[in-house]
């Protein structure tokens, strides 16, 4: 383990931080203004530790990602194995390693059915961009090369690159770069705290599903390539789709002979108590991107799953697929999420979570409930969220409309030893699917805590003009 740095040592590490590095989604004028960024130097099991000594609670599972947790040993091991034999190799020009292919026939087994045939990405971004790609060139080799449309929804999130945040629909990200790129549409999602407040559920339901397939006649259903979603909204807000939704999107999808793209760079290995959140939802989709949990965020990897029957397509057309990168299928990332499979597999990490840690967070959470500044306290699997509002019974923000109120909250959880992420009004948590139930309590106690703390500064947040 890393010792704790001196104050000379974190002092010229920040210094360089500022002088040369520039971290990922920030603000540059503020990273500047605070003297550079917290360092983290280590960690173990569900808990980070900074330069400064701090322990902190990991209720974010690194960035959706560290599901085995920390300190994972044999993990590092496989790394250093792998590397010694074969460190790199490609997948072009006819080649392949051994660990990829394994790989790829571990996920044929545990997606099952018809979604048998894997492509290596090295970020959700990517999987999501093959997925973008190999959808309309699927439509192209069948004849429909007008098939180019995707369907997305307001608010989701799939990634940073231009096709990845044009499929997102998030439209800070769409202000920065003349975004979204053509041919992509987006709709409501299916956010019942904010857009179906007070609605019956089952109606909400149907209303939402409903809104694909109105934007699918008034495009034209012979221009849609796909509708892409997430099985829950994760980066969006942890937005949980009411019963019904998914099930009523597949066979709109269905009716219009329409891929359904599933992300699951989130949902995807055990966070929903499932191996994958479309089992969850029990639907069937087409095209399934992943990463994150992967390999539990050890080393950098992501797939695109595609069903048999595109790529019969793809086979009976010939010719090449001119998309891949560098790295896909890198034999040491491959190696590592193996064995980071085999260890959720072995330590039952799936099963604990749907029949153990995921009722305890929903029993935890709900002491949440009676606090003056909740609106709602939800969770599914091991993923959740905490609405912040300015009025109970309602879903009033502070600053009369959504704002960033869980910003406040968020720095104060982190000052009181919890990582949490902080969106608009809301706090989510994804912690590792190791995390003990002292350690469900401790998130859920920590953050009534800062609430409390945070309190007073909310309630003198300005309204809108």
């Amino acid at each position: 383990m890393a010792a704790q740095m001196t104050s000379a040592e974190l002092t010229e590490l920040r210094r360089l931080d500022v002088a040369h590095h520039l971290p990922a989604q920030s603000d540059y004028k503020l990273h500047r203004d605070l003297g550079g960024s917290r360092m983290i130097v280590r960690a173990e099991g569900c808990t980070i530790y900074d330069a400064e000594g701090h322990a902190i609670l990991d209720g974010m599972g690194g960035l959706w990602c560290v599901n085995v947790g920390y300190g994972r040993q044999e993990l590092a091991e496989v790394a250093y194995a792998q590397m010694k034999e074969l460190p790199f190799y490609h997948s072009f020009f006819k080649t392949a390693t051994a660990p990829a292919v394994q790989l790829a026939a571990k996920l044929a087994g545990k997606l099952g059915g018809h979604l048998q045939h894997i492509f290596f990405n090295n970020s959700g971004s990517e999987a999501n961009d093959t997925a973008f790609r190999l959808a309309r060139h699927y439509w192209a080799l069948r004849g429909q090369p007008e098939r180019k449309v995707i369907i997305s929804r307001w608010n989701a999130y799939h990634g940073s690159t231009v096709a990845g945040a044009s499929l997102g629909g998030m439209k800070m990200m769409h202000a920065q770069g003349d975004l979204p790129i053509p041919g992509i549409s987006h709709v409501m999602q299916p956010y019942g705290f904010n857009e179906g407040f007070g609605e019956d559920p089952a109606k909400f339901a149907e209303r939402a599903a409903n809104a694909i397939e109105e934007r699918i006649l008034e495009i034209g259903p012979e221009k849609i390539a796909a509708f892409i979603g997430e099985p829950v909204q994760g980066a969006g807000g942890v937005i949980i789709p009411p019963e019904g939704y998914w099930t009523r999107v597949d066979a709109i999808l269905k009716k219009y002979g329409i891929l359904l793209i599933q992300d699951e760079v989130i949902c995807g290995f055990g966070r929903l108590g499932t191996w994958f959140g479309f089992q969850h939802f029990g639907v069937k989709p087409d095209i399934v991107s992943m990463a994150k949990g992967l390999s539990s965020g050890y080393l950098p990897i992501a797939a695109t799953a595609v069903s048999t029957e595109i790529v019969a397509v793809l086979r009976e057309h010939g010719g090449d697929f001119v998309h891949g990168y560098t790295y896909s299928g890198h034999p040491t990332c491959a190696a590592v999420a193996l064995r980071n499979l085999e260890i959720i597999e072995r330590e039952h990490l799936v099963e604990n979570c749907k029949d153990d840690l995921a009722p305890y967070l929903a029993k935890a959470l709900r002491r949440l409930d009676s606090h003056p500044l909740v609106g709602e306290a939800r969770s599914l699997g091991l993923i959740g969220a905490v609405e912040i509002v300015s009025k109970k019974g309602t879903n009033e923000r502070f600053t009369g409309k959504e704002g960033n109120s869980g910003w406040i909250v968020r720095d104060a959880c982190i000052r009181n030893g919890l990582m949490v992420r902080a969106i608009r009004d809301s706090l989510v948590m994804c912690p590792p699917l190791i995390v003990t139930h002292a350690e469900i309590d401790r998130i859920v106690d920590t953050i009534a805590k800062s609430l409390d703390e945070t309190a007073a500064t909310l309630r003198a947040l300005p309204a809108a003009v």
